[in-house]
C-alpha cells in the first residue's frame, strides 16, 4: 500500500516515516520534490505544499504538479493537513475531519481539464473528500483521544492576507465552519485525478473579528506545535490500521468522461 501526506503550515516533518530518502519527480508542471519512506509494510511519501522551508505563498504553490506527482506514483490514499482558522462549530485546538468546501481564490487554475485538447469536463464534487479514508481519520483521531469534529465546511480565500472581520462575517453565513488559504484546488485536481482524497483541519487561531487580537502568523505556529503529537500519533495509527478496502467511489470520478470517449 502506498499512502502520501501532504504537510501545510508547520507540518513539515517525516517523522512518522524509516528508511527516509529525498526524491524528485518531474512532471508537466515542474520538479516536485518528496520524502519516500516507509512505516511496516506500507510506502510513505512525505510532501511538502509550501515547499521546504515554507517559501512558496498560498497561490504560488504548484498544486497540479504535486497531484499529477502522486498520482503518477500510484498512491493509494492523499492525506492532506491545514491550518485553519475558527469561524463556526469549532475551537482553537480541534482537528476537522473536512467534508465540504466553498472557493473564494481568485487567480489559481483550479482544473487539469483547461485546455482545448482536453474538451470540457465537469467533474461531479457531491463528495469531494474520499469517505473511505475520512471514516478512517475519525477512528485515528478518537484513538488519539484528540478533541474531533467530524465535519466541517472549509472556506479557501486567496492569501496571503488574513481576512476581514466582515469576510469572515459573510463565510459565517454561508455556512462555513474554518478559513484557510490552500485546499483549493489541491482537493479538485485529486478529484480530477480520480484519488482517494482527504484533509484534516487542524484549528490553530480563531478568524479575524471572532479572535479578540489581531492574527498573527507566530501564533499559528505556536498553536500548530502544540498539535504535532496528537497529529503524530493519529496518522501513524492510521498508517498502521489502513486497508485498501474501498467504499468510496473516488476511483470512478472520470467514469462518465471515458464512457463518453
Amino acid at each position: 500500500m502506498k499512502i502520501a501526506i501532504i504537510g501545510g503550515t508547520g507540518v513539515c516533518n517525516s517523522f512518522f516515516m524509516d528508511k527516509n530518502e529525498n526524491i524528485e519527480l518531474n512532471t508537466p508542471y515542474g520538479k516536485v520534490q518528496l520524502t519516500k519512506g516507509y512505516r511496516g509494510d506500507k510506502e510513505i511519501f512525505f510532501l511538502e505544499r509550501h515547499s521546504k522551508g515554507h517559501k512558496l505563498i498560498p497561490s504560488k504553490v504548484n498544486y497540479k504538479g504535486n497531484i499529477y506527482a502522486l498520482k503518477s506514483l500510484n498512491v493509494d490514499y492523499i492525506i492532506s493537513t491545514a491550518a485553519v482558522g475558527g469561524i463556526n462549530n469549532c475551537n482553537v485546538g480541534d482537528f476537522i475531519i473536512l467534508n465540504d468546501f466553498i472557493d473564494f481564490t481568485k487567480n489559481r487554475s483550479c482544473t487539469f481539464f483547461d485546455d482545448v485538447d482536453s474538451g470540457v469536463v465537469h467533474v461531479d464534487m457531491t463528495e469531494p473528500y474520499c469517505k473511505t479514508l475520512r471514516a478512517m481519520l475519525i477512528e485515528a483521531f478518537q484513538y488519539a483521544k484528540a478533541p474531533l469534529v467530524k465535519n466541517g465546511t472549509y472556506v479557501c480565500t486567496e492569501g496571503p492576507r488574513f481576512e476581514t472581520p466582515a469576510e469572515i462575517s459573510m463565510y459565517k453565513k454561508l455556512g462555513a465552519d474554518v478559513v484557510g488559504m490552500t485546499n483549493v484546488p489541491e482537493v479538485i485536481l485529486a478529484r480530477e485525478s480520480s484519488l482517494c482524497y482527504a484533509t484534516v483541519a487542524l484549528v490553530t487561531n480563531y478568524a479575524s473579528g471572532i479572535s479578540k487580537t489581531n492574527l498573527t502568523h507566530k501564533e499559528v505556529s505556536e498553536n500548530m506545535l502544540k498539535m504535532i503529537n496528537t497529529l503524530t500519533n493519529a496518522f501513524s495509527y492510521l498508517i498502521d490500521h489502513a486497508t485498501i478496502d474501498k467504499l468510496c467511489t473516488c476511483n470512478h470520478a472520470l467514469d462518465e468522461l471515458n464512457t463518453l470517449k
